[in-house]
């Protein structure tokens, strides 16, 4: 089935829908004709500016919290599909505050999950993050296990017929509170550009890639999967340094001007971010775009989940951003002037 044909005339819901990767999300989904897309979000200044920004009349804003499950409820009435972008996502801020990460991508993406079997919604997508792979901080923690209720919802919701996913991705590029608006700020001020580590790694990926593989990961599920966009990975030196060259000569500065300060590691933060385990990728298969990882039969009906269209096994191995193929300064110069 074609993305158009699968998308067209249905009630679609998208939770955080204001953020960086929401935003992008329901403009995509908006040209595969649905009946309505339903933004979902407790940023009531980010709903009125995306209604005016859209101007469509397929879109209704709903102001919510995932915490409020009985606002859930309300909300997900005759819903079709569910993505499910709300958390909290800034590690040191998620270290400072850790209860407060506990609820909004534990208890939220629970009551998500408890409001759509509730509902009959016919499918829900978790967007995840790269930081959910052997977390050593609370924001990956909390994303691990909403990762698992995700998966194991399947045990208790009885008789209906729900369809629950994941999606995992890295870093994207230029979305809020990310490093490249924070380099753009730096270098505009005259520097310096703040990096935490010489030797750190990380995935990227752009928003447009992000929003269609989630739009992908709907139209895949068949219940208990995760989905993972293949990324490359980036040396954050190489980043800023790439940065520098570019956008000092915007603002009226030589490459020289701009010194590159280290500042150490932020409180929960790590060297380099992995894709999945070693033990994850025994169960994965993987097409030119992304991998799939497929329930491990733990009862009968993950026996009848089968391999997407086009997708072959892979070898078993850590996908970790240390172990990646690195951009290079080139590929990564290309990048910064698309965004510009």
């Amino acid at each position: 089935m074609s993305t158009d044909e699968f998308y067209q005339d249905k009630i679609i819901l998208v939770t955080g829908g204001v953020g960086s990767i929401g935003r992008h999300l329901i403009k995509k989904l908006l040209t595969y004709n649905p009946k309505s897309i339903r933004v979902f979000d407790n940023n009531e200044t980010g709903l009125f500016d995306l209604e005016h920004e859209l101007q469509s009349p397929k879109i209704r804003t709903l102001i919510g919290d995932v915490r409020d499950k009985e606002r859930l409820v309300m909300a997900f009435d005759r819903v079709d599909i569910v993505f499910h972008a709300s958390a909290l996502k800034h590690v040191p801020l998620c270290e400072f505050n850790p209860f407060d990460a506990v609820k909004t991508n534990v208890l939220g993406t629970q009551n998500v999950i408890e409001a759509a079997i509730a509902c009959n919604v016919k499918k829900v997508i978790n967007i995840s993050t790269d930081k959910a792979v052997n977390p050593t901080n609370v924001m990956g923690a909390t994303k691990l296990l909403a990762e698992r209720l995700v998966i194991s919802a399947a045990y208790y919701r009885g008789y209906r017929s729900t369809v629950l996913a994941n999606v995992r991705f890295g870093n994207v590029l230029n979305s809020r509170g990310s490093v490249i608006p924070l380099f753009k700020k730096q270098i505009s001020h005259g520097g310096p550009v703040t990096v935490t580590d010489k030797e750190m790694t990380r995935f990227f990926m752009d928003i447009p890639a992000a929003a269609d593989l989630i739009i992908k990961a709907g139209i895949y599920s068949q219940g208990r999967e995760l989905f993972i966009l293949k990324m490359p990975a980036m040396r954050i030196m190489d980043l800023a340094a790439c940065m520098i060259e570019e956008l000092a000569p915007k603002y009226g500065y030589s490459v020289e001007d701009i010194p590159v300060k280290i500042t150490g590691i932020r409180n929960g933060e790590k060297l380099f971010e992995e894709l999945m385990t070693e033990d994850e990728s025994r169960h994965a298969y993987e097409n030119e775009e992304m991998y799939v990882i497929l329930p491990h039969h733990y009862f009968e009906e993950d026996a009848q989940i089968t391999v997407p269209p086009g997708f072959v096994k892979i070898a078993p191995r850590n996908y970790s951003s240390n172990n990646a193929s690195f951009a290079t300064k080139t590929e990564i110069k290309r990048v910064i002037r698309q965004m510009d």
